[in-house]
């Protein structure tokens, strides 16, 4: 019996979720979250062999959750089941440490097989993750690799103004984004490098290079 715990802050998918893999033969649900805090809790509480998680939850996002596990409970395969199918989130996800990654609307089937495979210890994507994966080792070598590569070209880009001394109001009239989405992204930059404050975040920015070009 393969042991899974499941987090997704949406109600409904996450009961749908809930219904779907307790349905599957040889699965059990040993726990269930809506938070990114809430499913590390469960996992680290549970030990099941799998934990499938959303990326975008509340209090601590996927990316974040799936690093945290890697280190408290790094016998536990993470697969990740999101909308999201963008390189960026992608690469990131398995660079935290997920072993799988599907989007949602996937088969039945198709999930039950992830399940089954990251518990084996095998890495797996759905079809179109995979030929974004594939097409990544295929193409040629790249340029010097963009500093942070946990965060997205979006939460660079922020970061970058950031750097550059550009409080949130300006960047996001620089980037034409609600304020909010600016203060939602500084968040998660805050959480995806493990800082606690601006100061600390335009050092290490700074540091990389990045502040001198605000254009």
């Amino acid at each position: 019996m393969i042991r899974v715990v499941l987090a997704d802050d949406h109600p409904v998918v996450r009961a749908g979720l809930a219904a779907l893999l307790t349905s599957l033969p040889g699965i059990e649900v040993v726990g269930v979250a809506s938070t990114g805090r809430e499913a590390v809790r469960e996992v680290v509480t549970n030990r099941p062999d799998v934990a499938v998680l959303d990326l975008q939850m509340p209090d601590l996002d996927g990316f974040a959750a799936t690093r945290e596990l890697a280190r408290s409970a790094p016998e536990v395969a993470v697969l990740v089941l999101t909308m999201f199918e963008d390189d960026d989130s992608v690469f990131a996800a398995m660079r935290a440490g997920a072993r799988g990654y599907l989007v949602k609307g996937a088969e039945q089937d198709e999930i039950a097989r992830a399940i089954r495979a990251v518990a084996a210890g095998e890495a797996i994507f759905g079809p179109g993750v995979a030929r974004r994966v594939l097409g990544f080792f295929a193409a040629p070598p790249a340029g010097p690799a963009a500093p942070f590569p946990e965060l997205t070209s979006r939460e660079r880009e922020i970061l970058n103004l950031l750097a550059a001394g550009l409080s949130n109001p300006a960047i996001a009239d620089r980037l034409h984004l609600a304020s909010k989405t600016v203060a939602n992204n500084v968040s998660a930059i805050f959480t995806k490098l493990g800082i606690a404050d601006r100061a600390t975040a335009i050092i290490q920015a700074r540091n990389a290079g990045l502040g001198t070009d605000p254009a």
